[in-house]
């Protein structure tokens, strides 16, 4: 029987098929979201994996056993769920694991509209109902059973990724995208096939969730390597890369160079401060500093935050901010029910690029003043005793603890992060040149493993 406690992290269900989650864990899920939720009727959805029809299934017969009517979209990828949720203002799920092996799976949740659930706004108590479900309490039969149909959004998804550019004001463009696999490999056809002054290519676009080219994970600079070396050899103006849900995308340039999502969320603030002067705009805590200080040079206010796509679509709410990104390439819009979207990111880049009539190398420079080291994770026994001694090592900094330990040294900073799920910690530091960031790696380092 299924341990919740093990495959529910902070914003989603994660588990290993069939150790850690199985049909009647996802029948019990759909029966314990439903009566979270309240809703008469929920929109549900899947990524490509092998084992997602069942899931599926068994998801939508729980949630049809509390008497609720499911409207399954079929193969999705995780933008287009959210945007179902908030078109239709129904609660909604979607089974994906995103980046992760073949051999997972699991769900995301959203409340109508496509706001966040999140292990503190209800994943805990659908989490909770669901594993005692597991353990026998199962509730009361309904009266009336739910019903189920088919509907497809995808046409209406793309109208809704193109109102976000002006698509007259588009010009002609070579673009590669690598879909590794994925849900992309839906979308990003959909999309470019309504814009003809855009030449695509697409790299393993075929809906395959045994992931038989590479991991559909773009965050590891192994996955892009093939994008980025298509990217020179075929002499395109800009390469995508895309995770298995499509709801991140990572850019390279025309020169097979990589963009970090700083950058990339650089250069969208920069755009939404031209269409929503003065506004408001998120950023989490590990991204560069470059994004403040962009977002602030082009008349808006910058909001830091914590990491994780429930934080950041709470605060964008309260803070009536346009737009949020995050260093591991989640894009936020608020014109998207504030869900982000790697599709509609791809969109607004291209259209970037197009307007500045330059290279994508010659666009990226201006946001590019800092050398930053990547995320360095680290094994360790106890997270929370090494954190405290670093803590000391730099109590003469500047110091917060919004989420981790951020140490501000003035010409450096880094954050330190402990996993939602390992023993491990997340080292990410910024410096002035490539020496500095080195040099203050190897300091850090040389604390966190003493």
């Amino acid at each position: 029987m299924a341990d919740l406690s093990r495959i529910v992290k902070a914003y989603d269900v994660r588990g290993v098929v069939p150790e850690e989650f199985d049909v009647a864990t996802a029948r019990a899920l759909g029966s314990a979201f439903v009566r979270y939720v309240g809703s008469d009727a929920i929109v549900v959805g899947r990524d490509m994996r092998p084992s997602g029809p069942e899931f599926v299934d068994a998801f939508a017969e729980g949630a049809q056993d509390a008497g609720v009517n499911v409207i399954d979209l079929g193969l999705v990828s995780t933008d287009l769920l959210y945007f179902a949720s908030g078109r239709l203002d129904l609660p909604g799920a979607v089974f994906t694991a995103s980046h992760n092996p073949a051999q997972y799976n699991g769900i995301k949740f959203c409340q109508a509209g496509a706001r966040p659930v999140g292990i503190d706004s209800g994943l805990a108590d659908i989490r909770d109902a669901a594993q005692a479900m597991l353990d026998g309490d199962v509730p009361e039969a309904v009266a009336e059973r739910g019903q189920r149909e088919q509907r497809d959004m995808l046409d209406a998804f793309v109208d809704h990724v193109m109102s976000f550019v002006d698509v007259s004001a588009l010009k002609p463009m070579r673009v590669v995208a690598d879909t590794a696999n994925g849900m992309g490999g839906l979308v990003v056809p959909a999309l470019f096939e309504r814009l003809p002054m855009i030449e695509l290519e697409v790299m393993y676009g075929e809906l395959d969730g045994t992931f038989p080219n590479h991991p559909a994970d773009p965050l590891q600079p192994a996955n892009q390597r093939d994008l980025q070396a298509r990217v020179v050899s075929g002499g395109f103006d800009i390469g995508l890369a895309f995770d298995g849900d499509a709801d991140r995308v990572f850019i390279v340039d025309e020169k097979g160079v990589g963009l970090s999502g700083s950058v990339t969320t650089a250069i969208l603030a920069v755009a939404m401060l031209r269409d929503h002067p003065g506004s408001t705009i998120l950023h989490n805590l590990i991204c560069s500093k470059a994004v403040p200080e962009t977002i602030s040079a082009h008349g808006g206010t910058p909001v830091r935050t914590r990491v994780g796509h429930s934080y950041i679509k709470s605060e964008m709410a309260s803070r009536n901010a346009v737009f949020g990104g995050e260093h591991s390439a989640h894009y936020y819009f608020a014109d998207n029910f504030r869900a982000d979207s790697g599709l509609i990111a791809s969109l607004i880049m291209i259209s970037e690029l197009a307007r500045s009539g330059s290279t994508l190398s010659e666009v990226r420079t201006p946001y590019e003043p800092y050398v930053a080291s990547g995320e360095i994770n680290t094994v360790v026994d106890d997270p929370s005793a090494v954190i405290d001694r670093v803590r000391d090592a730099y109590s003469h900094c500047d110091l917060d603890e919004l989420d981790g330990l951020t140490v501000d040294a003035g010409e450096w900073w880094f954050n330190l992060r402990p996993s939602n799920t390992e023993p491990l910690l997340r080292l990410n530091l910024e410096a002035a040149d490539v020496a500095s960031c080195d040099a203050h790696v190897a300091e850090v380092l040389d604390i966190i493993t003493a």
